[in-house]
């Protein structure tokens, strides 16, 4: 990353006409802007401050600690926003001023998948570092930027859209049969992994908006209005089932989720059903 940044900069400062290099046109569009120099208005590689991780948006969205989305967005403004130095290499230096300049005008935003094993909702990390929602806000016109990720895990890579992409990762494990009885097959770490998934997936719908209703609308027939199978998640880990109907509950409560008055009533005696079960109450 130094040393990319690196090359930035001396892109940036290179004696060359402006209509043929467009990082030094946009640096010194910065520099003009915020009276710095150029070197200083050409960082363009951002991440955490040396020795931090994340943006602690997903440490928020799996512990239901936010109200709203902008307190998701400055906690990446605060977190995300330091450059990379290229005088002293493993210096961070805080740059959110050219951060938000930069994000202003982003048109797309892209994440690579390099690991059959781990994908979208497998982990929380991705979310964590998806600004979609976030550069919306920050742009003069409002656009949402076109976010798309790469699938390089075969050799026959693709490039989908976020919104593709958290498709298709729902359908062929969340919602997939083969996929939930195998976890469930493990008991209670199965019931588990399918709670943490299901957060996963409304950590998504916070950062980008990119989950289809159908997604959580099939979650809960799937997982709530079958009776047998509720029975089943209640008894192998009610702890994780109460937290299934806990996040169904949130991601209606959010406006993620548009479901039947029936559908919520449900989840609203199930969450009271399960918590007496925990509690030992008769």
């Amino acid at each position: 990353m130094a040393l990319i940044d690196q090359a930035v900069k001396l892109a940036a400062e290179a004696d060359e006409p402006l209509e043929s290099n467009f990082v030094r046109k946009h640096s010194l569009e910065q520099s003009e802007k915020d009276g710095s120099s150029i070197r200083e208005a050409s960082a363009r590689v951002f991440s955490n401050a040396s020795g931090s991780y994340s943006s602690n948006v997903n440490l928020a969205v799996e512990n239901s600690t936010w109200e709203e989305e902008n307190e998701l967005q400055e906690m990446y403004l605060s977190r995300k926003t330091y450059a990379f130095n290229a005088d002293n290499p493993g210096e961070m230096n805080q740059k959110r001023d050219v951060f938000e300049s930069v994000m202003k005008t982003a048109d797309v935003t892209f994440q690579n998948l390099d690991s059959s094993e781990i994908s979208l909702t497998d982990v929380s990390h991705y979310f964590d570092s998806d600004p979609t929602k976030l550069i919306k806000t920050l742009r003069d016109d409002g656009k949402e930027p076109s976010s798309y990720i790469a699938d390089t895990t075969t050799s026959n890579a693709q490039v989908r859209t976020l919104g593709e992409t958290i498709r298709l990762d729902s359908r062929t494990k969340l919602l997939n049969p083969k996929w939930y009885e195998g976890m469930l097959k493990s008991g209670y770490e199965g019931v588990r992994e399918l709670s943490n998934r299901l957060n996963y997936t409304l950590g998504w719908s916070a950062t980008s908006g990119q989950v289809d209703n159908f997604v959580y609308e099939e979650t809960n027939e799937t997982f709530i209005n079958d009776e047998e199978m509720r029975k089943r998640l209640m008894d192998l880990n009610p702890n994780s089932f109460r937290r299934i109907v806990g996040t169904l509950l949130e991601v209606n409560g959010r406006g993620y989720w548009e479901t039947s008055d029936e559908n919520i009533e449900q989840l609203k005696e199930l969450y009271q059903e399960v918590e007496d079960k925990i509690e030992g109450v008769k």
